[in-house]
């Protein structure tokens, strides 16, 4: 089976229109299972796998490596650098040319490969500048360990900053902005979506199903039935936020009125946006991977974002 392909922003990268986020791997999920999930994802046509250095203690790089060993070619493999990795704060973090280059080699080890497809700058690192660390990933991209480079969580005014340093430096740009986006949190319209769309950055929005409210899982005042991913959690407070909730039931209620699930008007919604090239969703189980692939087979109309809009109207800033 297969997904639809999209182009990330300008470049000649093309990513599945969902893709699977590695976070849970090493985490709430052992070795095998998170191999499981992997080959549900490969069998169900996700071509995007998106992980970081820091998911469960490294581990998450790990097991994505040893799950895609004998299926590198079927996968763009997305990984990210910048938040702290180790014991010493001072020299495992941060967009440095020094770390940076002991970044990446620990990322190819732990994966099991020569190169990576998409290599992602976690957060910003106000103690380098920026000038510094395309410098590095420019390298990284002529030695071939590197395909494309792309930033996470970056603000709009960064994203263009980087670009003008990328562009008048002669050096390579970023081609994707991941930074989280759901119908429920959409404050990255003011700024970042229109900079990626200036800039040529195609969009990979993280946490797409609000840390779990838009699965369906979840009702007002109720608590998270037992091993959800709120159950426990600090965000479980938000199904008492009552502004939250009604965006919640605004959606189930719409959802249910074209015939079709919250999860499926979460994700694909989510992909009707501009400038969104794969929705990176989470999962644990081989079934929630089925489930995310199969929700963008819902195309929503004009009409329908029109009233997703408005129903989100309270959330659109938030």
């Amino acid at each position: 089976m297969s997904l639809p392909l999209r182009q990330v922003g300008s470049s000649g990268l093309r990513v599945s229109v969902v893709g699977l986020g590695c976070n849970n791997f090493g985490g709430r999920i052992d070795r095998e299972q998170s191999i499981r999930v992997v080959h549900a994802a490969l069998d169900r046509g996700i071509t995007m796998f998106d992980t970081a250095d820091i998911y469960g203690g490294s581990r998450s790089e790990e097991f994505l490596g040893e799950a895609l060993r004998g299926r590198r070619d079927r996968a763009v493999v997305a990984t990210k650098f910048g938040m702290p990795a180790g014991l010493d704060e001072t020299y495992d973090r941060g967009g440095s040319r020094i770390y940076v280059r002991r970044a990446v080699e620990r990322s190819l080890r732990r994966l099991g490969t020569d190169h990576i497809d998409l290599y992602q700058m976690h957060e910003p690192d106000p103690a380098t500048p920026i000038a510094e660390t395309l410098e590095v990933l420019d390298d990284l991209v002529r030695e071939g360990k590197v395909r494309y480079i792309g930033c996470s969580n970056f603000s709009g005014w960064q994203i263009a900053d980087a670009d003008w340093c990328a562009r008048s430096g002669h050096l390579q740009h970023f081609v994707s902005a991941q930074n989280e986006y759901s119908l429920l949190r959409r404050g990255i319209e003011a700024e970042v979506v229109p900079a990626c769309e200036r800039f040529g950055l195609g969009i990979l929005p993280f946490y797409p199903l609000a840390s779990g409210l838009l699965t369906g899982k979840y009702r007002r005042n109720q608590p998270p039935p037992p091993g959800t991913r709120l159950a426990g959690h600090r965000h479980a407070a938000q199904l008492e936020d009552a502004s939250v909730m009604d965006v919640v039931d605004g959606l189930r209620a719409f959802a249910e009125s074209r015939g079709v699930s919250l999860l499926q008007v979460a994700i694909a919604g989510l992909a009707a946006q501009p400038g969104v090239a794969s929705v990176i969703a989470g999962a644990t189980r081989p079934e929630q991977v089925q489930a995310n692939a199969a929700a963008i087979e819902w195309q929503p109309s004009a009409g329908d974002l029109a009233e997703i809009d408005r129903i989100t109207g309270v959330a659109q800033r938030t």
